[in-house]
C-alpha cells in the first residue's frame, strides 16, 4: 500500500515508522525547509528506505491508497481539498495508529484537563499493578505503541479536537468527555463545529463500550442527544448526585450503581487541589472502575498522584512567594479553574496569542482573587483594556521582564500564577516551551 504522511512532526515521524513497520511504501512530505529538522531523524528516514520530502509539498503526495494528515493540517488547506477531489482517503495519526493495533483503549477528551485525566488514569492502572501507557496529545503519538506493546497493555489517549477531525474507525473501549467550552475555533470555522468534532470520539462505540460524561457541562447535556451517534453505555461525573457513575456530596466523592452507594473517599484527600481536578480525578476513578480495579486501589492512586508538568505546577518558593507554572492554561476556561484554585492573593501573568477570547468570563474570579495582572504577549493590550478599570494592571515585553516584576510587587506569601488563558504561538514553539522557560526564569531569581 502507498502511504503519504503530510507533515514531517511528532506525530507524522511515528506514522512513517509505523507505516514501514507494517511494510508499506511510505513518503513523508513537510513545507519546511529539511534544516530545520533533526539530522538524525533524516537518517533514520534513510536507514528505513522511507521517501521524503522538505521545502514544499509536490504532486507526488497524491500518488497513494492513504493520506495520513498530521492534526495541524486544517480542513480548507489546499493539500486536503485536492486529496478529496482525487477521492483519496484520508486520516489522522492516531486513526492510523488504533486500526494496527487491538489493546484496549481510553480515550479523554474535552476543552480542558485531558493532560491530567489521561495522566491520572494510567497512574490509577499502574499503581493497581495494570499495565497501561498515555499516548496522543499528551506527547507520545499512539503509533510509537502500535505492534510494540504487549495486547494487555492498555492506550490511555488524550484526544485533541484536531486528532478526532480526521477518524474512521476508531472505537475507544471507554470514551470521556470532560468540557466543552470554546476553543480553537479558527481552525473549526465554528462554535458548532468544534462541539460536532469533539462526540467523534464516541461515533463508532457499540453497547459492550462506555462512554463517560460530564453532567455539570451545559453544552456537553444539550449536545448530546444532537451529536452522540454511537450506542454506548453511559455513565457520568458530577458535583451533584447521579444515578449511574460518580458524584460528590458533602465532601465526600461516591459511586453510584443503580442507586447503590459506595464511598471512594473525601475530596480534602484528594492530592490535587481545585474543583476542576475534583472532576478530572471522578472521570479518572469510573474508568478505572469499568476495568475493575479495586476501590482502594483508586483511592490511593488519587492521594498519591502528583501534578502534571505545565499545569498548576509549583515551581518554587522565594522570598515568601511561590512560583505556579500553569502554561498549559491555552484558553479562558483553563485559566479559570487555576485562578480559583488558591486561596492566597494572585498575581496573574497572562497573554499570549488570542482565539476570540472574551476576558469577562474571568471578572469574579479575577475581583475575589487576583491582587495584579502582567499581561504579555499578542493579547497584553486586550488584557490590560478589559482589566485595568478593576484591577491593577501592568504591560510588559516579554516572559522574564513579566516575571520579575511580578515579584518585584508581589507581598509574602502571595502566589504568582503564570496561567496565559491564550495560545505560545506568538512567542514560543509551544505550551511546553512557555512553561520550561517560565521554570527557568523562576530558578534563576536570585
Amino acid at each position: 500500500m502507498r502511504i503519504s504522511i503530510i507533515g514531517a512532526a511528532r506525530s507524522g515521524i511515528s506514522a512513517a515508522k509505523l507505516a514501514k513497520r507494517l511494510q508499506h511504501s511510505v513518503l513523508i512530505s513537510d513545507s519546511k525547509p529539511i534544516e530545520s529538522f533533526d539530522q538524525e531523524v533524516i537518517k533514520q528516514f534513510d536507514t528505513l528506505g522511507i521517501s521524503y520530502e522538505f521545502g514544499a509539498h509536490t504532486d507526488k503526495i497524491y500518488f497513494c491508497d492513504i493520506m495520513v494528515v498530521s492534526p495541524g493540517v486544517p480542513p480548507t488547506s489546499k493539500i486536503i481539498q485536492e486529496a478529496q477531489n482525487r477521492g483519496i482517503k484520508i486520516i489522522g495519526e492516531m486513526e492510523f495508529a488504533s486500526q494496527n493495533m487491538k489493546n484496549p483503549i481510553i480515550a479523554v477528551t474535552g476543552t480542558n484537563g485531558k493532560t491530567t485525566t489521561t495522566s491520572l488514569i494510567a497512574h490509577i492502572f499502574n499503581s493497581s499493578g495494570r499495565k497501561a501507557v498515555t499516548a496522543g496529545n499528551i506527547g507520545t503519538p499512539l503509533s510509537d505503541y502500535a505492534g510494540v506493546i504487549s495486547e494487555d497493555t492498555v492506550a490511555v489517549v488524550e484526544v485533541s479536537s484536531f486528532q478526532l477531525d480526521r477518524i474512521d474507525h476508531f472505537k475507544p473501549d471507554v470514551a470521556i468527555i470532560l468540557n466543552i467550552t470554546p476553543d480553537h475555533i479558527s481552525y473549526h470555522g465554528s462554535m458548532e463545529n468544534y462541539v460536532e468534532t469533539k462526540w467523534k470520539i464516541s461515533s463508532n462505540q457499540i453497547a459492550e463500550n462506555l462512554l463517560i460524561l460530564n453532567s455539570d457541562d451545559d453544552t456537553l447535556l444539550q449536545s448530546c442527544h444532537k451529536y452522540l451517534k454511537g450506542s454506548p453505555r453511559i455513565e457520568y461525573f458530577s458535583q451533584n448526585p447521579v444515578d449511574t457513575g460518580v458524584f460528590i456530596s458533602q465532601g465526600k466523592i461516591l459511586f453510584s450503581t443503580q442507586h447503590n452507594l459506595e464511598e471512594l473517599m473525601t475530596v480534602e484527600k484528594l492530592s490535587l487541589p481545585g474543583i476542576h481536578n475534583a472532576y478530572n480525578s471522578m472521570a479518572a476513578a469510573s474508568a478505572a472502575r469499568a476495568f475493575e480495579i479495586t476501590k482502594e486501589e483508586i483511592r490511593h492512586s488519587l492521594e498519591s498522584f502528583t501534578a502534571v508538568e505545565h499545569r498548576l505546577e509549583f515551581v518554587r518558593n522565594f522570598g515568601g512567594v511561590s512560583f505556579v507554572n500553569d502554561s498549559k492554561a491555552t484558553n479562558i476556561n483553563a485559566a479559570w479553574y487555576a485562578l480559583m484554585s488558591f486561596k492566597k492573593p494572585i498575581v496573574w501573568i497572562a497573554g499570549g496569542r488570542g482565539d476570540n477570547n472574551d476576558y469577562s468570563l474571568l471578572d469574579k474570579n479575577v475581583e475575589s482573587h487576583v491582587s495584579l495582572i502582567i499581561a504579555i504577549g499578542e493579547e497584553a493590550d486586550a488584557i490590560f483594556q478589559h482589566f485595568c478599570t478593576t484591577k491593577t494592571c501592568i504591560k510588559v515585553n516579554s516572559l522574564k521582564e513579566a516575571v520579575h516584576t511580578a515579584f518585584e510587587n508581589a507581598n509574602k506569601d502571595d502566589i504568582i500564577l503564570f496561567s496565559p488563558a491564550c495560545k505560545s504561538f506568538d512567542m514560543f514553539k509551544s505550551y511546553e516551551e512557555r512553561g520550561e522557560k517560565f521554570k527557568e526564569i523562576v530558578i534563576g531569581l536570585k
